[in-house]
């Protein structure tokens, strides 16, 4: 699969991950949306995938979804931190679609 951004072709893995971590863009996060059925990234969507990039470069690791609803209460609030939440703006959630669309690597056991 591949994702054409500003004119470069940008290699994906056949489930839509991006294989190069260091191609991420905010354009190529938009490309990646749509292939996750979300037609536009809101500023909700954009403070969702800046905190799981924060929490990739400061940890190695994406973050498990209680970890991250933690950390989104902490930032905005308990009405913007539950799993419910971040559903309805990902519509297969944090492991499988914000992660995807931040640019994030595949957690090991997910599709």
């Amino acid at each position: 699969m591949q994702a054409v951004v500003d004119g470069k072709t940008i290699e994906l893995s056949e489930a839509g991950w991006l294989l190069n971590l260091d191609e991420w863009s905010e354009g190529l996060a938009v490309e990646i949306a749509k292939n996750e059925k979300i037609d536009e990234l809101t500023d909700e969507h954009w403070d969702i995938i800046n905190t799981a990039r924060e929490f990739f470069i400061e940890n190695g690791v994406v973050a498990e979804p209680r970890a991250f609803s933690k950390i989104m209460k902490k930032k905005y609030g308990k009405d913007r931190s539950d799993q419910k939440y971040i559903y309805s703006l990902f519509p297969t959630g944090l492991i499988k679609c914000a992660n995807k669309v931040a640019g994030l690597p595949r957690p090991k056991g997910c599709s």
